[in-house]
């Protein structure tokens, strides 16, 4: 008989446990989805392996931080159908700068058809860059063709080089080289969508949810040994 109230009783509290845990989960995901839309300004400019390493997924949290770096273009890209903040649509210019021996990232320099309006850059001309970090595209816009980019993502160029490559990609805010900037129209992104699905009073509604079950469970017991000491007394 002891064994068999103390099952019930365990069995009460894992569950009343577990919709608490859900309920703290749920919470979680409201105070998540709140601090993704705070913009909080920040002017500090990064170096680069300060917020990324070459093969490695690039940290959520460093997105939009602003990086300086010096390197060389050593490839260059036309990404199609590419959509601006102003929702925009046209083609982009996308280099790829070696910025060590070994390690190389994207850069979304500006607008295709402004690629001809600036000094020619050679391979071995040092650039100084800045930029801000963004995360990679995971939807293709265009096709994979010789000089062609589906999305701004390194692993669609993997193939072509041998460096290793960093995970998103840089949008070039300045560029100089040793004969002065390099003047052109800049592109501007909107912010990065949040991950975390869904609303916030929509997460609180069922952090209410799961801790009311809780409740229910915990005192669902109580309530049955009263309905049982009512029938008694009857």
């Amino acid at each position: 008989m002891l064994f068999k109230v103390l099952g019930k009783a365990l069995a009460v509290l894992t569950l009343a446990a577990a919709f608490i845990f859900l309920g703290l989960w749920q919470l979680d995901r409201a105070n998540d989805l709140q601090e993704s839309k705070k913009i909080i300004p920040n002017s500090t400019i990064y170096q680069l392996a300060d917020l990324a390493m070459p093969a490695t997924s690039l940290d959520s949290r460093n997105v939009g931080k602003k990086v300086q770096l010096r390197g060389n273009y050593i490839q260059t890209f036309r990404a199609p159908n590419q959509t601006d903040l102003a929702e925009r649509r046209s083609d982009w210019e996308v280099a790829l700068m070696q910025v060590d021996e070994k390690s190389a990232i994207l850069v979304l320099r500006g607008y295709w058809k402004d690629r001809l309006v600036e000094p020619q850059i050679a391979m071995s001309t040092g650039v100084d860059l800045q930029g801000v970090m963004r995360p990679r595209q995971f939807e293709d816009v265009a096709r994979n063709a010789p000089g062609v980019i589906s999305r701004l993502d390194s692993s669609v160029i993997v193939s072509l080089t041998d460096f290793d490559l960093y995970d998103g990609f840089l949008i070039a805010t300045q560029e100089s080289v040793a004969d002065g900037p390099i003047i052109r129209d800049r592109i501007e992104l909107a912010p990065p969508e949040s991950k975390v699905g869904g609303y916030y009073w929509q997460h609180i509604s069922y952090v209410i949810i799961w801790w009311l079950m809780a409740a229910i469970v915990l005192y669902l017991p109580f309530y049955r040994r009263r309905e049982e000491s009512d029938k008694l007394a009857l």
